[in-house]
């Protein structure tokens, strides 16, 4: 048994002897610090985690819009933007559903108030009221098929495309049964002032790769940084989404009357008391005079 012992240690110095000498082809390392990493990293170092490499959708939005900023000034009568783009694939058109494209521009969100008006001993006041968190000042949608037919519901509350969704929460306490008929009322409203808008069938998509989208601008805009969206959808799911900003600012005189109704409020109130009342007598002296003649 002993000579039988003896001979198993020889053979295990002789194979970590053979191991030590083994060539590049070895599967084993000899020094794992020319490998660029470690074996068995030393107990008191924390472990590297290796970050999964990011999901890659099998389609890519690639777009592109006419314009980044709109300047509005005393004569804007509104403005119209293009965008288009392209669909980035690196495999064949999927087979099945067609490729459907939304396309959504939203301006600044900012809190407000909702009003329902009752009529108590002939007059109409306010009565009962609903605070919303944050609504668009402008908030526009084209799609390039039916809404309710190419985007799925849990695709619509997740990513908030749709006009009611676009209203992000309410706030303070809800006094009211329910605030349907109050949002759906803001919506009425700002559609009428254009405002709020959709256009269904508005986008058009040549051969599932090329697309376009043609959005007016009403001249009633408020300033700050709007944000594009262009959706690619597949089956009602949302398979890709771009981003893009608009900048849109006052300039010329208009910029300087903002900044002065914000800056200097008691000059902002005197000068228009005097534009006023220039305006008013200048119109009185000219029916005078006609009235002479």
């Amino acid at each position: 048994m002993r000579g039988l012992f003896a001979l198993m240690m020889s053979l295990c110095l002789y194979g970590g002897a053979a191991l030590a000498q083994q060539g590049g082809g070895s599967t084993v390392p000899l020094h794992p610090d020319d490998q660029g990493h470690s074996l068995y990293p030393h107990p008191g170092l924390a472990r590297v985690e290796v970050e999964p490499e990011p999901h890659v959708p099998p389609e890519q939005v690639v777009a592109g819009l006419s314009r980044d900023s709109v300047a509005i000034t005393a004569s804007f009568d509104g403005s119209e933007i293009l965008i288009y783009g392209a669909v980035k694939r690196e495999t064949p058109i999927p087979e099945g559903d067609p490729l459907q494209v939304i396309v959504t521009i939203e301006a600044p969100a900012e809190p407000l108030t909702i009003w329902r008006k009752d009529r108590k001993l002939g007059i109409w006041i306010n009565s009962e009221s609903v605070d919303v968190g944050a609504a668009p000042g402008f908030y526009a949608v084209a799609t390039s098929g039916p809404l309710d037919e190419i985007l799925d519901p849990a695709f619509d509350n997740r990513y908030r495309i749709s006009l009611p969704l676009a209203l992000r929460a309410f706030g303070g306490e809800i006094d009211v049964d329910d605030v349907v008929p109050y949002t759906e009322a803001l919506i009425r409203l700002r559609k009428a002032d254009g405002l709020y808008r959709l256009d269904e069938g508005s986008v058009k998509v040549v051969d599932q790769t090329l697309f376009r989208a043609d959005i007016s601008l009403p001249a009633n805009l408020i300033e700050g940084n709007y944000k594009t969206r262009i959706f690619l959808l597949r089956g009602g799911e949302v398979v890709d989404m771009y981003l893009a900003p608009i900048e849109v600012r006052k300039v010329g005189l208009e910029r300087w009357l903002y900044r002065l109704a914000f800056d200097d409020p008691l000059m902002y109130g005197l000068m228009s008391l005097f534009v006023a009342v220039a305006a008013g007598w200048g119109a009185s002296e000219a029916f005078r005079k006609l009235r002479r003649a």
